[in-house]
């Protein structure tokens, strides 16, 4: 029992500064009125290639923070694009702490006055990255379509908190048995308040939408 609660103590001091730390990263956001969006989903639902259209919608108003265990490859996915990449190789942790964060905007700064937006592309997981905050303003957690419709009850940590719940790959509707509405009621039924959003990185179908949406709520906060 003294074993159990020294590990509980030890976490809860973990991420009490874990969160001191993302708090300061957000007045370094705030104070650039940079919009930051958390972005998690397992490997492959489709994250990159969705970062990808919006570096062609949003160029140089876009910035990324790209989790990887190792390789630069997302990152270069992004410049190619036409949006700035910062890749942070974690070496084997599978998400990204507020420490990661905060010496990846140091070396980031100073900030272009075109930034708009930051997202953070956090290491392809389903639990570990939703437990930590990092200082953003909006978390989305992605689903995809091949993975199925039943992901949201089993993964609570992540679906009970996201502000956005991404459906990725919707051009393949119709040909994999995957229930949008299923999936979107059983967030809800966690999360009440969550916007869902279906979309498809392949095609561009959503970007559009996604892209506006980060901007009504930029100018919410930012005016």
């Amino acid at each position: 029992m003294a074993g159990k609660e020294r590990k509980v103590e030890l976490r809860s001091a973990v991420m009490r500064k874990n969160d001191r730390i993302a708090d300061g990263n957000r007045a370094v956001l705030d104070s650039a009125r940079l919009l930051c969006l958390n972005l998690m989903s397992s490997p492959g639902a489709g994250k990159t290639t969705l970062l990808e259209r919006l570096a062609e919608r949003l160029g140089d108003g876009l910035a990324v923070i790209e989790g990887d265990v190792q390789t630069r490859r997302d990152a270069e996915r992004v410049e190619a694009a036409g949006s700035f990449a910062y890749q942070i190789e974690t070496g084997g942790s599978c998400h990204l702490d507020a420490a990661a964060v905060s010496g990846a905007l140091e070396e980031m700064a100073p900030f272009p006055r075109s930034w708009r937006f930051l997202v953070i592309e956090n290491v392809g997981n389903l639990i570990c990255p939703s437990g930590f905050y990092l200082g953003e303003h909006l978390t989305a957690g992605m689903l995809s379509l091949p993975e199925g419709d039943d992901k949201v009850l089993k993964y609570p940590g992540l679906f009970s908190k996201v502000d956005l719940m991404l459906i990725n790959k919707t051009d393949l509707d119709g040909k994999l048995p995957f229930d949008s509405g299923r999936a979107e009621e059983e967030c809800r039924s966690l999360n009440p308040d969550v916007t869902v959003l279906g979309l498809s990185a392949l095609d561009g179908s959503g970007i559009e939408e996604l892209a506006d949406l980060m901007e009504q709520r930029r100018q919410r906060l930012f005016g």
